[in-house]
């Protein structure tokens, strides 16, 4: 691997790295862009919501709840619970991240996705380890690469954040047209499964990720798809007790 890989090849790495995902991104963008309206969204605020939370899952999961008429306590506990595992990923991308300018880390902090996340972790952790001391020498290669790796983040948030907003428009402008007999709302389920089954690599994210399937398909049936935040919180919990007692 060549270590003196410039800013530009990087960013362009990372904008090769996840096109595979926008298969999935776009049409989920557009049954955004329906739902919203549907649930009484004017336009402006659907749009919006893209721009500025940038988190598919939890801008779906409000629509939803907000056609439903869910109290507002329920909507803000259930896009907190769905949304706790970007803490996860940044404690997992910081180290490589670590000796960043605050202005870079506050941008790729912003484009933080379940799609950029997946792409950018399995680069970093198959070229490179993070630095673990304080003030990493300036000659070192292995530094220098990892310097330029943001821009590898970069391509492929910024990819995926231009995609997601023009699906969104899509879906607003041209959403109503499209047949509902579609159905188009299973891409979502594609496009997690797809980001989830190459990072499960050892026994106990398989543990965790059946054992929260499960109970989230038995609490299906709960009111406000409170199902979901069950089984986000079990599944959060199996896999801290499989943490502590490994």
């Amino acid at each position: 691997m060549n270590h003196s890989l410039s800013p530009r090849t990087q960013f362009i790495n990372g904008v090769k790295a996840e096109l595979p995902l926008l298969i999935g991104v776009l049409p989920f963008g557009m049954i955004y862009g329906v739902l919203a309206l549907e649930a009484g969204l004017p336009p402006s605020i659907a749009q919006a919501m893209s721009a500025i939370v940038f988190a598919g899952s939890s801008q779906f999961v409000a629509t939803q709840m907000i056609s439903i008429s869910a109290p507002m306590i329920i909507i803000v506990l259930t896009i907190g619970v769905v949304n706790l595992r970007h803490i996860l990923y940044s404690a997992s991308i910081a180290p490589y991240l670590q000796q960043l300018r605050p202005l870079w880390k506050w941008l790729l902090a912003y484009l933080l996705t379940d799609e950029a996340y997946a792409v950018t972790i399995a680069y970093y952790q198959k070229d490179s380890h993070p630095y673990s001391g304080e003030h990493p020498p300036p000659s070192s290669i292995s530094y220098m690469y990892l310097e330029n790796k943001h821009w590898f983040y970069l391509g492929a948030g910024l990819t995926l954040w231009c995609t997601w907003q023009a699906s969104t428009a899509i879906g607003i402008l041209f959403g109503m047209i499209i047949p509902t007999g579609w159905s188009l709302d299973f891409t979502l389920a594609l496009t997690f499964i797809a980001i989830l089954v190459p990072l499960l690599r050892n026994r106990g994210s398989i543990i965790v990720s059946i054992v929260a399937g499960l109970v989230a398909i038995l609490s299906v049936d709960l009111p406000y798809m409170l199902g979901l935040v069950v089984a986000s919180i079990v599944g959060i919990l199996v896999g801290l007790w499989m943490e502590g007692s490994g």
